[in-house]
């Protein structure tokens, strides 16, 4: 009498179950990951258009308004607030940068003596 060796269909059924499980978790945790470095890279362009325009001294000679980063950035807009301290002489800036309509939002603060 002659045996065969193999696997049963349970055994071939589990493991592609198994490996089922293993692939969606590895592409779901791509994905998330994608996201977030997304995210950073959207936070970081924001971090430093805010920085260029704390820095540009034409910028900090207004008392405030809004407006965007065109023609390089269109979509992302900026608005200041400024407000007078306790202290005589020193104003605090604000300056908030907005992307995504509107949705996601920096805000950097910067004291300036006057």
């Amino acid at each position: 009498m002659k045996v065969e060796s193999g696997f049963t269909l349970l055994e071939v059924m589990i493991a592609l179950a198994i490996m089922a499980g293993v692939i969606l978790t590895v592409i779901s945790s791509f994905n998330h990951h994608l996201s977030v470095v997304n995210r950073d890279r959207e936070e970081t362009i924001a971090v430093l258009l805010a920085r260029a325009k704390l820095d540009d001294p034409g910028f900090m000679a207004s008392d405030g308004g809004k407006g965007n980063f065109a023609p390089d950035w269109p979509d992302i807009a900026w608005a200041t607030d400024v407000k007078p301290t306790d202290y005589p002489g020193v104003s605090r800036v604000k300056l908030t940068v907005s992307w995504d309509a509107e949705r996601r939002k920096v805000d950097l603060v910067q004291y300036v003596a006057k």
